[in-house]
């Protein structure tokens, strides 16, 4: 696989992710009060903010957004020379594109963090729709941007726990209630790929095998020495 072919698929997602970032933070309301429907209720958007974790989580307040931030950030750096190994050495095209949907989707985020502070107005509920590029400047300082989320795919949604379940018998929950990006999304799919195909990813060339078979008999404890 030649290396452009995985600088586009990191620029396509990314570009998709961003897009559909910026569109949502300054066209839609923030908040419940906002949501949009897309297919009946089982898959909507739903605009919200985050610290900077996956899935929406939060990481030990101001402290912990500055260390995620900066731990993204050498991450992707790492992954621009990772990728590049790998490519270079010719692995299996799956696993390479994998790598690189997990290293568009931790770049995605990585913009919200740094920039995003920056070129927006702060949202909020009951706040007008954000702007892009405020004349008083942005809500927040560098590395300080909150991420957007707002793909919500509540698969069973405010339903009651039978009373018979222990513990939380009787109370109400949601079956997959984390709201996401496309970056959460790319990473989690290309990570679950490499989980399940791994095997096909890094099975070993016939050269290789026999190289190493040959190796193997030669150091074979079963092997006898005679002294004469």
């Amino acid at each position: 696989m030649k290396i452009r072919t995985v600088a586009l698929t990191i620029l396509a997602i990314i570009f998709i992710d961003q897009a559909l970032k910026i569109w949502v933070k300054t066209s839609m309301t923030y908040g419940w009060n906002g949501q949009i429907h897309l297919f009946g209720n089982w898959f909507r958007l739903f605009f919200i903010e985050n610290e900077g974790m996956a899935w929406g989580w939060k990481f030990g307040g101001e402290f912990g957004k500055i260390a995620l931030t900066l731990f993204r950030l050498v991450a992707v750096i790492f992954g621009v020379f990772y990728i590049r190994n790998i490519v270079r050495k010719k692995y299996h095209r799956g696993f390479i594109i994998c790598v690189a949907m997990i290293f568009a989707g931790a770049l995605g985020n990585l913009i919200d963090s740094m920039f995003y502070g920056l070129i927006f107005s702060g949202s909020s509920e009951g706040l007008p729709n954000a702007v892009l590029f405020p004349p008083g400047g942005g809500y927040a300082s560098f590395l300080h941007g909150k991420v957007v989320d707002m793909l919500y795919v509540p698969i069973i949604e405010n339903k009651t726990m039978p009373s018979w379940i222990p513990i939380w018998g009787g109370e109400t929950f949601t079956f997959f209630s984390p709201i996401f990006n496309i970056a959460d999304a790319s990473i989690s799919v290309g990570v679950i790929v490499i989980l399940l195909f791994q095997r096909r990813f890094f099975k070993k060339h016939p050269e290789t095998e026999q190289q190493q078979q040959q190796a193997t008999d030669q150091l074979n404890p079963n092997d006898t020495v005679q002294i004469s």
